[in-house]
């Protein structure tokens, strides 16, 4: 990794979408750059405060803002990205209801809104509108109204109780 200041590089080894990776960083990395420069353009880089969720990836199975984390922070753990959601290129259910919903619209909140999605389906498969909109709330969207995402979350969980049957 090439850098224009005298920092040394960190080697750290974290597993991003089952994948083990061992990554070159710079000292105060953020991990929203990392992963980026690693390729999961999914994650995407809005306020750097944490504010807007457009950067939220799953951190050991836990909704984060990759841009208020260090990447020397993720070393050992398990990152999930949206790029992560589909298997053998088959759109996870969450995914496959948004595009029903309609609930992408510009699409720059989206792969947020998803990771949060999939952290609140893996903790309550059977979630209610306010638990919905509760675990959305990290993630500012300013086209779709908030409604078709609700209405995603809603639709993939009884999607997924029906494929557990």
């Amino acid at each position: 990794m090439s850098s224009t200041t005298h920092s040394k590089t960190i080697s750290i080894a974290l597993t991003i979408n089952g994948k083990l990776k061992h990554v070159e960083i710079l000292p105060g990395e953020r991990l929203s750059h990392m992963l980026r420069r690693q390729g999961y353009w999914g994650v995407k880089q809005g306020c750097y405060h944490g504010d807007c969720g457009t950067c939220s990836v799953l951190l050991n199975g836990r909704p984060i803002a990759s841009c208020l984390k260090l990447a020397a922070q993720a070393h050992g753990a398990k990152i999930t990205t949206v790029e992560g959601l589909s298997v053998d290129g088959k759109p996870h259910a969450l995914q496959d209801a948004f595009l029903d919903e309609g609930a992408a619209q510009c699409g720059f909140c989206t792969a947020g809104m998803l990771m949060s999605a999939k952290a609140l389906l893996a903790r309550n498969p059977e979630p209610t509108e306010p638990q919905v909109r509760e675990a959305l709330a990290g993630n500012l969207c300013r086209c779709t109204g908030y409604e078709a995402p609700i209405r995603a979350v809603l639709q993939s969980a009884k999607a997924l109780k029906r494929n557990r049957r």
